[in-house]
């Protein structure tokens, strides 16, 4: 569960970017609750998520760690600062638009280091 206050904080940076905003107003409606918000918000985007929430989030979230977990963006995410690679995904397409919000925080909820632990060298 994502603190709500959180999510109006995050609506404040992201105001000039409506799928942002619409991921927000998700998140927020299903009270913080981030595998509700994303597969209300899959189904949205048109993907047809068949696996129970968490599980489904989980594995979408572990196929962006590799940009999640990159340094340039480590540090941002790790410091709840979102924009940075929420606008790398938008221009790389990782995930679809409406989905990136919600991936983010799940990984910044996990914790940064420990989502990117598998990546980390030895």
């Amino acid at each position: 569960m994502i603190d709500l206050q959180i999510v109006a904080e995050l609506q404040i940076v992201f105001a000039d970017i409506p799928d942002a905003l619409f991921s927000l107003e998700t998140i927020a409606d299903c009270e913080g609750d981030l595998e509700d918000a994303a597969m209300t918000l899959a189904i949205r985007a048109g993907q047809q998520p068949d696996i129970t929430n968490s599980e489904w989030l989980d594995g979408l979230a572990k196929k962006c760690r590799v940009a999640i977990c990159r340094s340039e963006f480590r540090n941002d995410m790790v410091d709840g600062n979102f924009l940075p690679l929420f606008e790398h995904f938008v221009n790389t397409k990782v995930c679809p638009q409406l989905l990136i919000l919600p991936v983010l925080l799940y990984a910044h909820e996990c914790g940064v280091n420990r989502f990117c632990q598998p990546l980390d060298p030895l």
